[in-house]
């Protein structure tokens, strides 16, 4: 055959040496095969079309594949990351061709695979992987094969990257964006390739997606609030409360940048493509037993977790929460549940009150215990002295503890033998007292008392203690239901008001 003659386009060719020579040629075109013969490296191809191949050999790390025809191929033996899944002598596989190395050797690849990178393959949108090596204040440095390249911060991820030290010594795939072979300059954007990634994702997602289904999702972001989970498709929001039927007081406490989790789908907005999502849904509900496991009059120990003005939160068991009212806490008059209690306290209260539909549960330390007014009337018998601290003033006298969580009130008639003003003028806050009983209700818990040399112990002086005692205390009520409780709550008495606080 006259060799000259195949270099001229134009020499005409018959049908069986045209089919012979295409297959022997493959992707190299005349052009590269004259510069093969006079010692030039062809320019470099790539090829997307997949095509199968048979391997006809392996030596080291090569895989020398049989595309048809003359044309023999060689593929990489580290594409494949697990040794079960390489190929052997005679198997067929699919490939497809990255182009051809100098000596003209055709270059392969997996099928799916990342391309290999070289200066005479590198091209803008090239897809490649590469290891990362270093970590600057710009970004990061990768090595792809032994090629050095740079990724900057703001590529790296589809959000703002706090930390890019996270991705050190990490493999990632990413496109490429700028080549500049004269100054070795090589750039690479691995959002680019999560945004195509995104937006194939984000087109089977959506018009699947809906309330209560569960998926497999990787935590993207933290925030005060909650955390952004990457479902695949889309980025949803998990707020701190749907994250566990415990109290959560940090989102960091339950989960981290890159955890995957398993997820429900709380709400879906199609129109601003948002969705809610849940963790503890995907859990047993622990309130779903609670009324069978703590009925009223259960006595049980419970952990203080939070102190308010109207209350202490207490748990009784982890995503269980009950409120322990101000009311409920003493027998004695306290202001503030900071008096008697304090947050990691155990504390062992009965159950007064469960809502379980609404997960309320109202408890009570005073009811849990010995009620101290029991067998008052012959613990402090009419006529006797005894002694007790001052504990709080009013316009109408001073209360007195006589014994924890009992008190008696010396009427401002009883504070002195002589006519007195206000009772602050004879006795203050704190001062211990030696009064005599007056009058004693057990039932009522009431008792009058006296510091008058001659105490007056009629009936009608003794009835009117105590109701000055009463008046005082619903007061004192009255105007603790003008005071705002936190949460924007307004109300009355932990007590009275318990059906307005939502617990858990």
């Amino acid at each position: 055959m006259d060799r000259d003659n195949l270099y001229q386009p134009d020499a005409p060719l018959d049908d069986e040496l045209q089919k012979e020579l295409d297959a022997a040629l493959g992707d190299m075109s005349l052009e590269d095969l004259v510069d093969l013969e006079s010692g030039k490296t062809p320019k470099a191809k790539s090829n997307d079309r997949v095509i199968e191949g048979r391997v006809v050999g392996l030596h080291g790390d090569d895989i020398f594949v049989d595309i048809g025809g003359r044309s023999e191929g060689v593929l990489s033996a580290t594409t494949y990351t697990d040794a079960d899944d390489l190929p052997n002598e005679g198997d067929t596989i699919k490939v497809q061709v990255e182009g051809y190395d100098r000596d003209g050797t055709l270059r392969l690849a997996r099928e799916g695979a990342v391309r290999a990178a070289a200066w005479d393959t590198l091209e803008r949108g090239q897809v490649v992987e590469g290891i990362v090596t270093g970590v600057n204040s710009g970004g990061l440095e990768l090595k792809v094969n032994s090629l050095r390249a740079f990724m900057p911060i703001s590529q790296i991820d589809l959000s703002h990257t706090e930390d890019a030290s996270i991705y050190l010594n990490q493999k990632l795939a990413a496109e490429v964006t700028e080549v500049d072979e004269r100054s070795k300059k090589f750039v690479i954007s691995r959002r680019k390739l999560l945004i195509s990634q995104r937006e194939a994702q984000a087109e089977e997602f959506w018009p699947s997606v809906h309330e209560g289904k569960v998926l497999l999702g990787t935590v993207r972001s933290i925030k005060p609030y909650g955390a952004f989970v990457d479902v695949g498709g889309a980025d949803g929001l998990l707020h701190i409360r749907d994250m566990s039927w415990t109290r959560v007081e940090k989102p960091e406490d339950i989960v981290h940048v890159g955890q995957q989790l398993e997820v429900q789908i709380l709400s879906v907005d199609l129109e601003a493509k948002k969705i809610g999502l849940g963790i503890k849904q995907t859990q047993g509900d622990p309130w779903m037993n609670v009324e069978s496991n703590y009925p009223i009059g259960t006595s049980v120990d419970v952990k203080v977790v939070k102190l308010m003005d109207f209350g202490a939160f207490a748990e009784i068991e982890p995503g269980v929460e009950g409120l322990i009212p101000v009311s409920e806490i003493s027998f004695r008059h306290i202001g503030h549940p900071k008096e008697e209690l304090a947050a990691g306290q155990s504390v062992r209260v009965k159950v007064i009150r469960i809502e379980p539909d609404k997960k309320r549960i109202a408890l009570s330390i005073k009811q849990a215990g010995d009620d101290p007014w029991i067998g008052a009337e012959s613990r402090f018998a009419v006529g006797s002295a005894v002694e007790g601290t001052v504990t709080r003033l009013a316009d109408f006298g001073a209360f007195v503890e006589l014994a924890p969580g009992v008190e008696g009130l010396i009427h401002i008639s009883q504070l002195a033998d002589r006519r007195v003003e206000t009772a602050r003028s004879v006795v203050s806050e704190g001062q211990t007292v030696n009064p005599r009983v007056v009058s004693v209700d057990e039932g009522s818990r009431r008792i009058g008392l006296s510091l008058k040399s001659e105490p007056d112990t009629s009936a009608q002086e003794a009835e009117g203690s105590l109701a000055d005692a009463d008046a005082v205390q619903k007061r004192l009520n009255e105007a603790q239901s003008d005071k705002k409780l936190k949460g924007g709550l307004e109300g009355g008495s932990a007590m009275t008001k318990f059906g307005e606080i939502k617990l858990g």
